[in-house]
């Protein structure tokens, strides 16, 4: 059964919505060519006011729908691929603490309870101040940030498997205590982990346009967070500076929410 039909209607909804602005970001050199940042037009131009710039320019005369599809493809890089990166760090570990249990166990679960401690974004701010702005740099900075629950529930998972039969099995055919582990228990731990996929990807977006925002994005990619940043100093004279990447935010989070909400919540992707 494909995801398509196991969806729900609002699931459908926030897929749609997210395959729009994934194309919109793959089609963005061919939509507008050219340098986002180049400056093409006069300053502060209205939206629709020139069929050269539909969504206006900002106030240094750059064109803000070229803006905002390049932004679509840097926040989009920025939280799949940190969310696959909190994913995978977190099933790793959740695995091992889970697998391996006793002193193992209990040194990685204060681990993943002293990242806990530490608000996300907080963590992601200090590790951009330490190691300076970059795309690789946020993505590695936000997945520290949102690993410990995927951990958490993978270990909750494991703890559960490895006592059940396929898993003495195992042992009986001779398999290393790790093979067992990541060969058959972690595949079958995986998916609760995963279904936390929309939440962390939403958190991304949040924390890459809050960052970027504040001045710790990529110096050489637009983001949402600094055109809202950018439109911040002329809100009066131009508020669609700020509001257009603002819905942006809006419109992408809330795809991930229904998504999510669609799979939590569809009978039908509960069944085999």
């Amino acid at each position: 059964m494909s995801v398509w039909r196991r969806l729900n209607l609002e699931g459908r909804a926030g897929l749609v919505l997210l395959l729009a602005l994934v194309l919109m970001a793959l089609l963005a050199p061919w939509i507008v060519p050219g340098d986002p940042l180049a400056i093409v037009g006069e300053p502060l131009a209205r939206p629709f006011a020139s069929q050269a710039h539909w969504l206006g320019t900002d106030r240094l005369g750059r064109d803000v729908l070229s803006e905002l599809l390049y932004g679509t493809r840097t926040t989009l890089l920025v939280a799949f691929f940190s969310a696959a990166a909190a994913l995978v760090i977190g099933s790793l570990v959740g695995t091992l603490a889970g697998f391996l249990g006793g002193i193992a166990d209990a040194v990685l679960m204060r681990v993943t309870e002293a990242f806990q401690t530490v608000p996300g974004f907080l963590l992601a701010l200090a590790t951009i101040s330490v190691t300076g702005p970059s795309v690789p740099t946020l993505i590695l900075a936000i997945s520290l940030g949102t690993w410990t629950q995927a951990a958490r529930v993978t270990r909750a998972e494991v703890l559960s498997l490895r006592e059940r039969d396929f898993v003495a099995a195992a042992r009986t055919l001779g398999m290393r205590p790790l093979e067992i582990a990541f060969r058959e228990i972690l595949p079958n731990a995986f998916g609760p982990a995963a279904s936390l996929a929309a939440i962390s990807v939403a958190a991304a977006i949040l924390i890459e346009a809050a960052l970027s925002f504040l001045g710790f994005g990529d110096p050489n990619r637009v983001t949402w967070g600094s055109m809202i940043a950018e439109g911040r100093t002329v809100l009066r004279a131009a508020p669609y500076l700020s509001i257009v990447p603002g819905l942006a935010l809006v419109v992408t989070v809330l795809s991930v929410h229904l998504i999510g909400r669609g799979l939590s919540r569809s009978e039908r992707f509960l069944q085999p």
